[in-house]
């Protein structure tokens, strides 16, 4: 009886301590006015090893504003995914876009400053809570 009971509070503790933080998985539709910004560099999203991704990344200029655009996107979920450039696939020196706002569709990241793209030539979809990369696009 002792051993049914410990281990049926062993099942709450474990069920009530894990909390899964996903991405919302929302279609969105968020894209670049090509009137007015000017496309860059781009790349192919391609898996990494903790994850699917597909999609595009295109770096835009908007009045001297530079946006990362996502487009077509499809992501595998998990927690605390964040959108990155970076200089290397597995993110050493990078710059943190954010969280990633949906698993699927368009979604656009302002970029700070004025990164050097002969540097930071990857966009990253980055598991930040497990350090995982789930897919990587490197600039054209």
């Amino acid at each position: 009886m002792n051993r049914i009971i410990f281990i049926v509070l062993v099942l709450i503790a474990f069920l009530t301590s894990c909390v899964k933080e996903n991405t919302p998985e929302i279609i969105l539709d968020n894209t670049v006015d090509t009137t007015v910004a000017m496309p860059g560099n781009n790349g192919t999203f391609m898996n990494g090893p903790y994850g699917n991704v597909s999609g595009m990344a295109t770096v835009y200029n908007k009045n001297g504003t530079l946006i990362l655009a996502l487009q077509n996107m499809n992501i595998s979920n998990g927690p605390q995914l964040h959108v990155y450039l970076s200089k290397e696939v597995q993110p050493v020196n990078f710059i943190d876009l954010g969280p990633l706002q949906s698993t699927m569709g368009n979604q656009l990241y302002n970029i700070p400053g004025n990164p050097d793209f002969s540097q930071y030539r990857y966009a990253l979809v980055h598991c930040k809570k497990y350090n995982h990369l789930f897919g990587s696009a490197k600039f054209q």
